[in-house]
């Protein structure tokens, strides 16, 4: 589990494909000290394990369907990412729940820049957009951000300047593809909605589900 901000930009060192599985290597630009083999980091907003590390650097094993179905499969060595150690019970939530699961892939329609800071607007996969709301949260390659505004298929969100310089935002070019993870509670909240139009959004419904009592 992670919370959306980004501890720092890394540089993929190198990618390996073999088969199923792969490698990814990882310059950190943090303090790896406390990282231990095993752990997980969010990689543009992939929860990816760590299974080695030396100094300013780690490794992570990855499968065909990560590289398949994010943008993982299209960065090469020097492709700067977003790094995220997993939240802990000492960790304040600064952003909101981000699993590292990704949802789809979207991309980067427009940047605009407004002096330090930015609009951006990224068409979201059409499946997804049930769980995206206004003034809701949304990860996009791993950086919690909130949704300005929604027109069709795209979604538009204001980037202050700290998370414009200090994520992978700042290099992004338009066409650029981006991973999507939905907030977990719209998920939670279309699940239930959707069981409740098979069903009929009843008041016995909204019991069962703890809605109501």
């Amino acid at each position: 589990m992670f919370t959306g901000i980004v501890e720092a930009v890394g540089a993929v060192k190198f990618i390996e494909k073999r088969g199923a599985f792969g490698r990814i290597g990882i310059e950190a630009r943090f303090d790896l000290d406390e990282v231990n083999l095993g752990d997980s980091i969010s990689i543009e907003g992939v929860c990816l394990t760590v299974t080695a590390k030396e100094a300013g650097s780690f490794t992570a094993d990855i499968t065909d369907e990560t590289l398949r179905l994010t943008t993982l499969g299209e960065l090469g060595a020097g492709s700067p990412v977003n790094l995220e150690r997993s939240l802990t019970l000492s960790k304040p939530l600064g952003g909101h729940l981000v699993t590292g699961h990704i949802d789809g892939v979207g991309v980067l329609k427009k940047k605009m820049i407004k002096g330090p800071s930015a609009e951006i607007h990224i068409s979201v996969p059409a499946p997804l957009m049930r769980q995206v709301v206004k003034k809701g949260s949304i990860a996009v390659d791993g950086i919690s951000l909130t949704v300005a505004d929604i027109v069709g298929e795209l979604v538009k969100i204001a980037v202050i300047p700290h998370t414009l310089d200090n994520t992978s935002l700042k290099s992004k070019k338009e066409g650029a593809k981006v991973n999507i993870e939905t907030d977990i509670i719209g998920k939670y909240v279309e699940k239930f909605f959707s069981a409740g139009e098979k069903k009929g959004l009843t008041e016995g419904f909204l019991a069962e589900h703890g809605f109501i009592k």
